[in-house]
């Protein structure tokens, strides 16, 4: 009896032990167990990061102006932030918005939230391999970008490698200052209708 009890506490420990493990990556997985990120770093991981990006913003049309604005790193994630530079309006974020969350649930993303608010809307989601991304309205309707990594080996991380596609600032990144004929409109999208 002692020894199936000492054998029951064993498995128990190494059940426990593996679940803490792969909550933290450090087996491989995200904290749901679904897809891997074995053998990935916070370098892989900021480059992944990059990538969700720019996938994102190469699906809105017409084309945004944008700027890379930070990274952090976490003890063992990775975050990446961009700064959208074109004036979205009012009338025009649930357009915006509405592309952006229709291409991430192609993507297979999971829509974790969404806040409809009028001022500050956000959509928050995560890849099947565990990166949180999501898009947020700010301060003078500036829309924001931000991926996080799930755990990943620690590394060294280097700036992203693609230029961005807007001008530089030196210093603090301004309020959006870039006019779009169709972004920053202060008309809403009609609706199409059909002709007689």
């Amino acid at each position: 009896m002692r020894h199936i009890t000492g054998t029951a506490r064993l498995i128990c420990a190494v059940v426990v032990a593996s679940a803490l493990l792969a909550g933290c990556g450090l087996l491989g997985g995200t904290k749901d167990g679904k897809g891997a990120v074995a053998g990935m770093d916070m370098q892989g991981a900021a480059e992944r990061a990059d990538g969700m990006f720019y996938a994102t913003v190469g699906e809105i049309k017409p084309e945004i102006e944008w700027v890379h604005y930070t990274t952090t790193t976490g003890s063992c994630d990775v975050t990446r932030y961009w700064t959208v530079m074109t004036v979205v309006s009012e009338q025009r974020r649930g357009n915006f918005l509405g592309v952006v969350e229709r291409f991430w649930k192609a993507s297979d993303y999971r829509i974790d939230m969404v806040n409809p608010s009028k001022d500050l809307p956000t959509i928050i989601a995560t890849s099947p391999d565990g990166f949180g991304i999501q898009v947020k309205f700010g301060y003078k309707g500036q829309a924001f970008f931000e991926v996080t990594s799930p755990c990943v080996e620690k590394s060294k991380v280097a700036g992203p490698k693609r230029a961005a596609n807007g001008r530089t600032y030196e210093g603090e990144v301004p309020t959006p200052n870039v006019r779009s004929d169709f972004w920053s409109a202060e008309t809403s999208v009609p609706d199409p209708t059909p002709s007689p």
